[in-house]
């Protein structure tokens, strides 16, 4: 019997467990906070139609409209989008500290300290990172992949993107996401479901075109892995994307 690799296994397998058990001791506060949570930016007639369709709301509901103006960026399929093995594999920290990874991982991808981690849009064997409008807002469409495995960064892959610093519209103030979740929660959401996060950012499609917009959008994600994306000037609903 290989002693050593047998010792790697139930290093990992331990490794993996804890991670499991954080992650359920996450969830069980994130239900009892849940119970404490302030509805009453919800109209009635909404909170009425939570309870009648078993919605449950386990993330806080964001107060602030901060005025966004739409972005311009470029879009190039076919530069870049493939897998880009590291030189040199970093071991994987980015579940302690993004700062400390993306420091040690700048050398080799120097632009990464402009993303942000998505820990619900992650996977196994892929971190998702987003970059960054203004140094604050997720572009949601876009997604920086760091590849896995056993334990350490060995591969990345994204599209080729540039976010005109010019091409930005007139800012005007956001929809409140309470209006936006009411919506949601009248007429798009299924019996029983969960919201776990609500976040502002920017979300557009992905054409290789010479300049598309992307507008600031609420995210919202369920439990079951669902997402819903609701224009923050227009109001318009995109339909959910399914892991």
């Amino acid at each position: 019997m290989d002693w050593g690799r047998a010792k790697n296994v139930l290093i990992y397998s331990f490794l993996l467990l804890n991670l499991l058990l954080c992650y359920q001791l996450w969830m069980d506060l994130r239900e009892q906070v849940s119970a404490n949570l302030d509805f009453t930016s919800l109209s009635s007639s909404t909170q009425r139609i939570m309870e009648q369709k078993d919605i449950r709301i386990l993330c806080p509901i964001p107060a602030a409209t901060p005025e966004l103006p739409d972005i311009t960026y470029r879009y190039s399929a076919g530069e870049g989008d493939g897998t880009v093995q590291l030189t040199r594999p970093v071991d994987s920290k980015l579940i302690f500290s993004f700062t400390e990874l993306s420091g040690e991982l700048e050398s080799q991808i120097p632009d990464i300290g402009s993303y942000r981690f998505d820990p619900l849009e992650s996977e196994v064997g892929t971190f998702v990172l987003h970059p960054l409008v203004d140094g604050k807002w997720p572009l949601f469409s876009v997604r920086l992949e760091l590849v896995y495995n056993n334990q350490r960064i060995v591969a990345y892959r994204r599209p080729q993107i540039d976010i005109g610093e010019g091409g930005k519209g007139e800012a005007q103030k956001v929809l409140p996401a309470s209006k936006a979740l009411g919506s949601l929660i009248e007429k798009f959401f299924p019996q029983g479901a969960a919201v776990k996060e609500i976040e502002l950012g920017y979300y557009g499609e992905l054409f290789n075109s010479e300049s598309q917009v992307a507008a600031p959008m609420w995210r919202f994600l369920l439990e079951d892995g669902k997402s819903y994306y609701v224009n923050g000037i227009s109001a318009d609903i995109i339909s959910p994307k399914t892991p």
